[in-house]
């Protein structure tokens, strides 16, 4: 079982609407990989709200960096949380799911 981290747009959304796209993820992930994979939980809830944008950002990279595979979701173009991700994801050579922004 391939170990799935999530890289998606989470400022301005509700939980709601984040849990969606990762539910989202999660089954093309699935159907992508050809078995079922473990979530790595990156969906930070419960922190003052005085934490800084980087801080959040740390302990994505620090829970991306024991993926097997990451997936990057709709927008992820347009966070810059995710576009740092992408490029380290690139620059350790991880494997990539990248959904295509269907807004064309």
């Amino acid at each position: 079982m391939k170990k799935l981290y999530i890289s998606q747009p989470m400022k301005g959304k509700t939980d709601e609407e984040i849990l969606e796209v990762r539910e989202r993820a999660i089954k093309r992930a699935t159907e992508y990989i050809g078995e079922e994979v473990e979530v790595i939980e990156s969906f930070i809830q419960g922190v003052p709200a005085e934490s800084k944008p980087l801080w959040y950002l740390s302990q994505s990279l620090a829970l991306m960096s024991t993926a097997d595979v990451v997936y990057f979701a709709e927008g992820w173009k347009d966070a810059r949380g995710c576009l740092i991700e992408n490029m380290c994801a690139h620059q350790y050579e991880m494997d990539l799911i990248v959904e295509k922004d269907e807004a064309c």
